[in-house]
């Protein structure tokens, strides 16, 4: 029986060189749920799973400590907290009417202001029970009510929760998700994203974050990659 290909052996290379990688610390951008953090999702995410909200929060979490690394003087423990916690209020909405919150033309801000609101207080219920700081569960909650609705940011770690938020339909998970929320195919997923993302974002990173991860969306639709197969 062949050897599988993605074993250390059985590669194309022929050999192993897994003895040759460099530690986990050396290498920025890799990133994984700090344990207090970890303790946070075990508790919401029990509240995600709505419309992909749980998988959407994850890549959320690692592009909100990617902006972490690029904005050393925020505070961690009120963005990535804040970013876990930020839709669990949709699980108060009615599954078949959530899309109809934020589909293109139309929406329903009455439920937008909900599931910010509910998302706020259950925030402060999981933060409390975990003994968190109380000044900073208040901020986490202001974050949290307000994250779509407000246009203006209340402060750094709002606007990096806002904009990891956002970043994440630029992602492929993010662009599959839209089209399938909606019917799209990918360049019409895209073109929504786009007009939704770039000029909605508060930080030069977020901003130079979305213009690579839209760059990789729109090669995946032009003919020349999707001819290679």
């Amino acid at each position: 029986m062949p050897v599988p290909r993605r074993l250390p052996a059985g590669n194309q290379l022929g050999h192993d060189v897994t003895g040759f990688l460099p530690d986990l610390a050396d290498v920025p951008g890799i990133t994984g749920f700090r344990a207090q953090d970890d303790a946070v999702w075990q508790r919401a995410v029990h509240y995600l799973h709505v419309r992909s909200n749980d998988v959407h929060t994850a890549y959320a979490y690692g592009l909100a400590a990617a902006l972490c690394d690029l904005h050393p003087e925020a505070d961690r423990d009120i963005v990535l907290p804040a970013i876990i916690l930020h839709d669990t209020g949709w699980s108060t909405v009615p599954e078949d009417q959530v899309l109809e919150a934020i589909q293109p033309g139309a929406g329903r801000i009455d439920l937008v202001l909900r599931h910010e609101k509910k998302g706020a207080a259950i925030a402060a219920e999981i933060l409390g029970d975990l003994g968190h700081d109380r000044a900073k569960i208040d901020r986490i909650v202001a974050i949290i009510d307000g994250h779509d609705s407000r246009s203006v940011t209340l402060g750094l770690e709002d606007s990096l929760v806002k904009d990891a938020d956002k970043l994440w339909r630029l992602t492929p998970h993010g662009v599959e998700t839209v089209m399938d929320w909606f019917g799209l195919t990918r360049p019409q997923a895209r073109l929504l994203i786009s007009s939704r993302v770039h000029d909605h974002l508060f930080t030069d990173a977020a901003r130079t974050i979305a213009r690579a991860l839209a760059a990789v969306a729109t090669i995946d639709s032009v003919p020349q990659r999707i001819a290679l197969g």
